[in-house]
């Protein structure tokens, strides 16, 4: 609810600091004290737009500052988390305007956009002025409005859940339908690839292994040269090892003699014997495995020259042949699998549309029964009001499935006739601005307590009506401030008797030169003076303030009752 709303500079008002109350607050006046001027400076503060002209004379800067306990409201929790705003005990709105037009808004004490100050103002108070559009008369609200009058909300969130699941499996859907289509047009490049790689069957290394038989083949003739020279120096005569183990047994013979002088030389033969051994043998070997075969050596640039080509063809290099003969494989193997993925895809988004209809049907017919209570309790409004004629209707139109949304599958509308005849329409379009105010008071009495804001703000809801009727007004004023927090300016005094609290706007002059209004609350003995004066007019008279009495006696013995 609204507990403070402070003003400077604006307008008339010099300096208001005003203290609210819960239950309903009357605010009266004579005609142009500045009852305008007071809506007009918490709209600003409510994010409504505002100009220059609202700046109070010769004053560089206004401003008004409103304070709210918000209570408990998700929306309100999300937006200002989104907007990294702390919220404390209480949400301070503050808005300032320069004489140049432009001005700032403040959360918190947050510089925020007029637009978030907007927001946030919309879900913490509603200003229902004659002939201008609100909350109720917005058809993007009436949906919102019938889910929280039916206590449709744990539905409204299991569909807004079953429609993200279903979006998210026509999403992977999609993928799924776009990378196979994809795949598809590479169908014959991918098998012809594959057989490309299957006949060549590139090995891991093979490059180098290759290119350096290449190398020994291409030189073949000059290193078994080379190798039959060296078998020859090494086994020319009786050979080299035949020699060395000669040497060995003539020092044998002397060892022991020799006192250990000649063990080094004994064990430097017996290592050239065995290491002469096998370096014949490595060199026996070297030579089998040199292959003069000319057809081998065009075979191996052959298959050299395929490798490369292959390569090139796939701009990679030799020794990462196997692995894009892997993944070109596997992109076929999964276009082969993909009629399998695309199956199991189709039958996901089947299962999560099902699921998605079987919740929205659930919530279209909660909706249903939630309409028609809040139409019949709307109707029973309408005679005390004065509004004999009026019907309402709430229209609850199908969508075609394009439209289907998270808010479920039907457009939610408020419609209504105020005179016999007449076609049903738009609130805003069929009904004259007393005729408004009251159709809107009917509708916020039926939806009191049923996810409204907290703070209503009534201009005039009586404007045009009188006696049993103006009571009405008052009294079903009351009962909606059972509530939630209202605030009327009103010119009935049936209406001002009803109050909890009632304050009084007058005009004046400071210094007998300039023109202020100002708000002050009154004491029982100044109510009773004010509401005679709303009965009387200019003069109040001891019948004025008798009547005055019989009103507010009755009107808090009502409530009291």
């Amino acid at each position: 609810m609204l507990l403070s709303l402070s003003i400077r500079d604006i307008v008339l008002i010099d300096r208001l600091d005003l203290v609210l109350k819960p239950g309903l607050c009357v605010l009266t006046g004579e005609t142009g004290a500045g009852k305008s001027i007071l809506l007009d400076a918490l709209g600003l503060a409510l994010g409504e737009r505002g100009d220059a002209t609202l700046l109070r004379q010769g004053r560089e800067q206004g401003s008004v500052t409103a304070v709210f306990e918000p209570g408990e409201d998700r929306d309100l929790e999300v937006l200002l988390e989104e907007h990294a705003i702390e919220r404390g005990d209480t949400i301070i709105l503050r808005r300032t305007i320069g004489a140049d037009g432009r001005g700032r808004a403040f959360i918190n004490d947050q510089p925020v956009s007029i637009g978030l100050l907007r927001q946030v103002g919309e879900i913490l108070a509603e200003i229902q002025v004659q002939s201008e559009s609100h909350r109720l008369l917005a058809p993007a609200n009436h949906r919102r409005l019938v889910d929280s009058f039916g206590g449709c909300d744990q539905l409204l969130h299991e569909t807004r859940r079953s429609h993200a699941a279903w979006q998210l499996a026509r999403t992977r859907l999609a993928e799924e339908q776009a990378a196979l289509a994809g795949a598809a047009t590479e169908e014959e490049f991918l098998r012809h690839a594959v057989s490309e790689f299957a006949a060549l069957d590139p090995k891991p290394d093979e490059e180098d292994r290759l290119a350096k038989e290449r190398d020994l083949l291409r030189h073949g003739e000059k290193v078994a040269q080379a190798v039959r020279e060296a078998l020859a120096a090494l086994q020319e005569g009786t050979g080299v090892e035949s020699r060395l183990r000669l040497a060995e047994r003539q020092l044998g013979r002397v060892a022991v003699q020799a006192a250990g002088v000649l063990a080094p030389a004994l064990q430097a033969l017996e290592r050239a014997t065995v290491e002469t051994a096998e370096a014949v043998a490595a060199i026996e070997a070297a030579s089998q495995r040199i292959d003069l075969d000319p057809n081998r050596l065009e075979r191996l640039e052959e298959r050299l020259f395929a490798l490369r080509a292959l390569a090139r063809k796939h701009r990679c290099a030799v020794a990462d042949l196997p692995g894009k003969w892997a993944d070109l494989s596997a992109a076929l193997g999964s276009l082969e699998d993909g009629s399998v993925r695309l199956a199991a895809r189709q039958r996901e988004v089947a299962a999560a549309r099902q699921s998605y209809e079987e919740v929205a049907e659930r919530l279209s017919d909660a909706r249903g029964k939630a309409a028609a209570a809040l139409d019949r309790a709307v109707a029973r409004e309408f005679a005390p009001l004065h509004l004999p004629q009026a019907k309402f209707r709430t229209v609850l139109t199908p969508l075609t499935e394009p439209d289907w949304s998270t808010d479920g599958r039907e457009r939610v509308v408020f419609e209504a006739i105020t005179n016999r005849g007449q076609p049903f329409g738009p609130l805003a379009k069929i009904a004259s601005g007393g005729e408004l105010s009251r159709f809107m008071l009917a509708l916020q009495v039926a939806l009191a307590g049923r996810g409204g804001v907290p703070t209503l703000v009534f201009d005039e809801a009586d404007a045009g009506v009188g006696g049993a009727v103006a009571a009405a007004v008052g009294e079903r004023l009351a009962r909606l401030a059972e509530g939630v927090q209202v605030l009327v300016v009103t010119h009935s005094p049936q209406v001002a008797a009803r109050g909890a609290h009632h304050w009084r706007i007058s005009k004046g002059t400071a210094g007998g030169r300039v023109t202020t209004t100002k708000v002050e609350p009154l004491t029982p003995d100044q109510r009773r003076e004010e509401i005679a004066r709303m009965l009387a007019g200019a003069e109040v008279t001891a019948e004025a303030r008798a009547a005055a009495d019989r009103l507010l006696h009755r009107s808090h013995g009502d409530a009291a009752a």
